[in-house]
C-alpha cells in the first residue's frame, strides 16, 4: 500500500513539473542588442510585473511587456 501511494506521489509531481506556468505567450524574439555593458532591468520575474503582463528581454535590458493583441486591426 505504501509502494502505491509513493508511486501515484511522484506521478503527480512528474505531471506538475510538466504544466505550463500559467502564461499561454512567450516572449518575443530580440533582434537588436543594446551597445551598453549591463543594462538597467526593470524586472527579474513575472511575479515583478503587474497582472497581464511578462518579464521579458528587450533590446537594452530586461522590461514588463504585455501581449499583443491578436485582433485584426483594421485602418480603413
Amino acid at each position: 500500500m505504501k509502494s502505491v501511494a509513493a508511486l501515484l506521489l511522484v506521478g503527480m509531481l512528474i505531471l506538475w513539473t510538466e504544466l505550463p506556468t500559467g502564461s499561454a505567450w512567450s516572449c518575443p524574439p530580440v533582434r537588436i542588442v543594446c551597445a551598453m555593458h549591463n543594462p538597467p532591468n526593470q524586472c527579474y520575474t513575472d511575479r515583478q510585473c503587474p497582472r497581464y503582463h511578462k518579464c521579458c528581454p528587450s533590446f537594452c535590458g530586461r522590461k514588463c511587456l504585455s501581449r499583443r493583441s491578436t485582433l485584426p486591426i483594421s485602418y480603413a
